[in-house]
């Protein structure tokens, strides 16, 4: 059975992006892996196994152009308001909380956020298939 293990995001500015996902998400540096032209930092918190791997390429200085293809990653919260709250005292600029329905019932609430490098991460509230 496949097991997912981590998402990889290519970011200009190592501790910028520390930074941020250790504020916004509390993750930690698990491991950092410094090569010659390129370094590896694993970010992780004590809620899941799953990783964010950050790739920082040191000869890169122009913002990579994400595309038309690139999704969003997601992560889930106990308190969904607390969070919006919190994001918003912290400067990241969240999207509105929206509520996600079907035939009168909710399926999800959540609200986006763009981390340093313009990737988008949905931010869910724990419920449903969301737990």
């Amino acid at each position: 059975m496949a097991k997912a293990i981590h998402a990889m995001f290519r970011v200009l500015d190592e501790a910028r992006s520390v930074s941020f996902y250790k504020e916004a998400f509390d993750l930690d540096v698990a491991d950092r892996l410094d090569f010659d032209s390129f370094t590896l930092v694993y970010m992780r918190n004590d809620s899941a196994d799953f990783e964010v791997e950050l790739t920082i390429n040191k000869d890169r200085t122009e913002p990579y152009d994400l595309g038309d293809g690139y999704g969003h990653m997601a992560f889930c919260v106990d308190d969904l308001d607390g969070e919006h709250a919190r994001f918003e005292a912290a400067g990241f600029s969240p999207r509105k909380i929206v509520e996600f329905e079907r035939d009168g019932v909710l399926l999800a609430r959540f609200f986006f956020v763009q981390d340093p490098d313009g990737y988008q991460i949905e931010v869910l509230q724990r419920h449903g298939r969301y737990t």
